[in-house]
Order: structure tokens, then C-alpha cells, then sequence
């Protein structure tokens, strides 16, 4: 089995949250470097997923796929009375 290549990335973090790993890295019995990577991994992970939803928004607004403002602003009032409307579409 060959082993990916790798490079080193380093930054300074304030000392709880340095704390912190080291905490979740004993308690895990794992290294730090492992700890980092799986935080790495996971952050990446959520902003791709986000890029992904904001793509597919644009896509819809670019297609016309809206719902009116006023229908939005509308509906938000509402919720407050005893007879909320139901969610624009």
C-alpha cells in the first residue's frame, strides 16, 4: 500500500484552543497531528457543501426559480399571530 504524499501546514493557534486539541487527543488516544487533520477535513468538508448550496441558489435565481419579497415578508409576519400562514413557494 503506498502512502499519500503529504505537506506540512503550520499555524499559531491561541493557547486554549491548542489546550483543547491536546485534550480531545489524550482523552481519544490519538496524536495531535491526528486530531488536526480530522478538524482540517471536517471544515473543508462543511465550506464545500456550502459553496455547493450557494452555486445552486444562484442557479435558481439566475433561472427565475424566486419567491417575491413581499410574499416572504409577508408570511414572516404572520408567524407571530394566532394564524400563521403557510411558507411561500
Amino acid at each position: 500500500m503506498t502512502q499519500a504524499a503529504t505537506k506540512v501546514l503550520t499555524t499559531h493557534v491561541p493557547l486554549p484552543l491548542a489546550d483543547k486539541v491536546d485534550q480531545i487527543a489524550s482523552r481519544l488516544e490519538r496524536s495531535r497531528g491526528w486530531i488536526m487533520k480530522q478538524a482540517l477535513s471536517a471544515w473543508i468538508a462543511q465550506e464545500e457543501e456550502r459553496d455547493r448550496l450557494t452555486q445552486e441558489a444562484l442557479a435558481d435565481v439566475d433561472s427565475g426559480h424566486v419567491i417575491d419579497h413581499r410574499a416572504v415578508q409577508a408570511w414572516a409576519e404572520s408567524l407571530d399571530t394566532d394564524q400563521p400562514m403557510p411558507a411561500p413557494r
